[in-house]
């Protein structure tokens, strides 16, 4: 006689079943992220890196073969609908009120720290890959950045562990900006068009861009945000060409894992399009508005999960040279940043 429970499950949808396979590790993903929002909404913090710091903390689940399906998932396919959302929040209209000088200096500037970060990987001694993803990340967005372009990197276990250490790095060199540069900028007399544009231009996260700019006032919290996101539009423009590089560097030395690192992956092709629909009004504020809230609690879940797919004795193996990169990308950046607008007559 069969077993009847054997057969309800086979005669269950496809998708039914699917779920029932991913629901599991998706759970504990969905828990590491709420416990994270709660300290954060609590005690102050990025909800992030407290994500992270749970995720390793409890990286033992990962073992378990009820979870592993549900984490991967959460690292990988959340993650990238996440980043795709972040263009609903984005328009055309935004950077054109920048002016131009304003939006070639900060494109000049995320070129600058990407190209940075591939000279410091060559002077210390690591991959160029490494350099690249940790220059978009000063560059670009910080965490969603080092995860987005990890998508174009080979798909190797030392990049998994370089993006998850550039995470921590660029989330607490975020957190120390946002307390610090607010100070200076008080103690230089920069204007509120000023203040708003070095927040915007030069801090790695989103959260902590509002954060700091509310402190100087909302003329200098609302420039600080258009200019940020303006840095985060620059995302699919730069990991397509960090692709094009890699691709272009594995072709050259005759593998075949350049098939593998793909040119513009799917999602950054959806968060192009939401550009575009918010550019043209078909995502109204309200919309975006969730959209952003669901990027933010999307992107705290998957760095949940990659913490709990990573143990910190192998973070610990990369060493020194990846954190002294990232404080060499961003104070390389806020000088950068700081020296346009002095020599600018527009800001």
């Amino acid at each position: 006689m069969s077993d009847p429970r054997s057969s309800a499950a086979a005669s269950r949808p496809a998708f039914v079943a699917r779920a029932g396979v991913l629901w599991p590790g998706v759970s504990v993903c969905m828990l590491i992220a709420l416990s994270a929002t709660f300290v954060s909404e609590h005690y102050g913090g990025p909800p992030l890196l407290y994500a992270l710091l749970m995720g390793l903390s409890l990286n033992f689940l990962s073992s378990h073969p009820a979870t592993t399906a549900g984490i991967a998932f959460c690292a990988k396919t959340v993650l990238r609908v996440g980043v795709a959302l972040l263009g609903a929040r984005i328009t055309v209209g935004q950077v054109a009120g920048l002016g131009w000088e304003i939006a070639l200096a900060i494109a000049a500037g995320v070129a600058l720290t990407v190209g940075a970060g591939a000279a410091f990987a060559a002077l210390l001694r690591r991959p160029r890959e490494h350099g690249l993803l940790a220059g978009a990340s000063v560059g670009i967005c910080g965490a969603s950045a080092a995860m987005a372009v990890s998508s174009v990197l080979p798909p190797t276990r030392e990049n998994e562990r370089f993006t998850l250490l550039t995470v921590i790095g660029v989330t607490l060199l975020s957190t120390v900006a946002m307390v610090l540069y607010p100070l200076i900028l008080k103690l230089a007399g920069a204007s509120a068009l000023q203040s708003g544009v070095f927040l915007g231009g030069t801090i790695h996260d989103v959260a902590q861009v509002v954060a700091a700019g509310t402190l100087l006032g909302p003329q200098a919290a609302d420039t600080a945000v258009i200019v940020k996101l303006y840095r985060v539009a620059l995302l699919a423009p730069a990991a397509m060409a960090i692709g094009f590089v890699l691709r272009s560097r594995i072709a050259s030395q005759g593998a075949n894992e350049g098939a593998r690192v793909p040119l513009l992956p799917g999602f950054m092709v959806a968060f192009i399009a939401l550009v575009v629909l918010a550019s043209v009004g078909a995502v109204t504020p309200a919309m975006a508005d969730a959209a952003g809230s669901a990027s933010r609690w999307m992107l705290v879940v998957a760095i949940g999960a990659a913490g709990l797919k990573t143990h910190f004795e192998e973070l610990a193996k990369l060493g020194w040279q990846p954190l002294a990169m990232l404080v060499g990308e961003t104070l390389l950046l806020a000088v950068y940043v700081g020296a346009a607008i002095v020599l600018s007559a527009v800001v």
